[in-house]
């Protein structure tokens, strides 16, 4: 019983790690990656598409993208989609679109940094919230005499473990994601 209380806190919490490098991805630094483009809709004969079933994305270099439609006819319309992406795009078009990354100014920089711990502090708040869930039905667990006292102390500690470990993760991975930001 308690094992799977334990498993099934450790998968959600893991569903957070990985939205959390979804979001990292999508927040912009001074170079080219082809998650940034990820979360673009494309209108593909009248159906919003994903851009990536639409066309390739590539690093053309540090600091460049190169999206390939598969229908030459959808330069256009992929075109359009990245330019009302909000992302301060410009791409530029010929028979493939190439997307510079603009650089980053110093205040940019920060505001993305901002972002990037805000998203890495709303991560810590899930797990935080998902150890809340598992203390409590170990605690359910205890107060129905399905399990001692003794093995209840014992999953606290565990799930406390557990918790730390991916805390730590999230951590680590705004560290990096800040160098990431700060670097020029």
């Amino acid at each position: 019983m308690i094992k799977e209380i334990k498993q099934d806190g450790e998968e959600r919490m893991k569903k957070t790690i990985d939205a959390l490098e979804s979001t990292f991805s999508k927040v912009r630094t001074g170079r080219a990656h082809p998650g940034m483009l990820s979360g673009i809709m494309v209108s593909y004969y009248g159906a919003d598409t994903p851009l990536n079933q639409v066309a390739s994305v590539n690093v053309e270099d540090s600091r460049t993208l190169l999206v390939q439609p598969f229908d030459r006819t959808m330069v256009q319309a992929v075109d359009k989609a990245i330019r009302e992406a909000d992302l301060g795009l410009n791409p530029m078009t010929a028979d493939v679109i190439r997307v510079p990354m603009p650089s980053l100014t110093e205040e940019t920089r920060r505001d993305m940094q901002k972002l990037a711990r805000g998203e890495a502090e709303n991560s810590r708040v899930s797990i935080r919230n998902i150890r809340r869930d598992m203390m409590n039905d170990i605690k359910d667990l205890a107060k129905e005499k399905e399990i001692s006292e003794d093995d209840e102390r014992r999953a606290s500690d565990d799930i406390q473990k557990i918790t730390d470990k991916y805390i730590d993760i999230i951590d680590s991975k705004l560290t990096k994601k800040e160098s990431d930001l700060m670097e020029v």
